[in-house]
């Protein structure tokens, strides 16, 4: 999906004839921290609450002030991906999208752009989680995949994160099946590091009864 498909158009930007307190106004009502300046279609840069805070007489035009607007942005064309990286690294509430001549298209919101994630990534579907700790030289996706799939089991999503100035990585796997014993078992047998694992409390809750029920049919034979 492209920063385009996820474009809303449930917030204005703020207009240059608007004032402070109406552009505070409006962050408060849709609990967001940043909303995007335009003048007709031309993308100014984003003001914050902050901004707002500073303003000698926020009852002015934002259009009277001399604000320093920061200019994030990405194109339509953009992954959702590099929508996310910018969002991340500028701590952001929306992110605005413009088209190649600099004209104002609309904004993604954080909450929606968590929820595709959310989606895509298969977090909302029943499964377990595993955290494997790999030097960076070991890492092999290909062998991961098969030890899994060994187990008679599959990757739902996967994610990997590397320290700053670490040679070690996080390799954190979203699988299809609740019970992860097999597959840890595995995965120590092949001397990867388990991390952490995870589940859903009620699936776990489930399998513990379950193997109790095995035990005490077994004990009563």
């Amino acid at each position: 999906m492209l920063a385009r498909d996820l474009i809303s158009y449930e917030i204005a930007p703020v207009k240059t004839s608007e004032t402070g307190l109406e552009a505070l106004n409006w962050m408060v009502f849709f609990k967001v921290s940043h909303l995007p300046v335009v003048n007709n279609e031309e993308f100014l840069g984003m003001v914050s609450e902050d901004d707002i805070y500073d303003l000698n007489n926020p009852e002015e035009p934002i259009g009277n002030h001399y604000l320093s607007l920061f200019r994030p942005y990405v194109y339509g064309h953009q992954h959702l991906y590099e929508v996310l990286e910018v969002a991340s690294r500028l701590k952001l509430t929306v992110v605005p999208v413009i088209d190649e001549r600099k004209n104002y298209k609309g904004l993604i919101k954080m909450v929606d752009l968590m929820h595709h994630f959310a989606q895509t990534s298969a977090i909302q579907k029943p499964g377990g989680i595993v955290v494997l700790g790999i030097h960076i030289n070991d890492y092999s996706l290909g062998e991961i995949a098969q030890i899994v799939e060994a187990n008679d089991a599959k990757i739902l999503s996967m994610y990997v994160y590397t320290p700053p100035e670490s040679v070690r990585m996080e390799v954190t796997l979203k699988l299809n099946i609740a019970d992860l014993t097999s597959v840890i078992q595995t995965f120590n047998r092949y001397e990867y590091e388990v991390k952490a694992s995870f589940m859903e409390e009620d699936q776990e809750e489930d399998l513990y009864n379950s193997r109790y029920e095995l035990l005490m049919r077994y004990l009563n034979t």
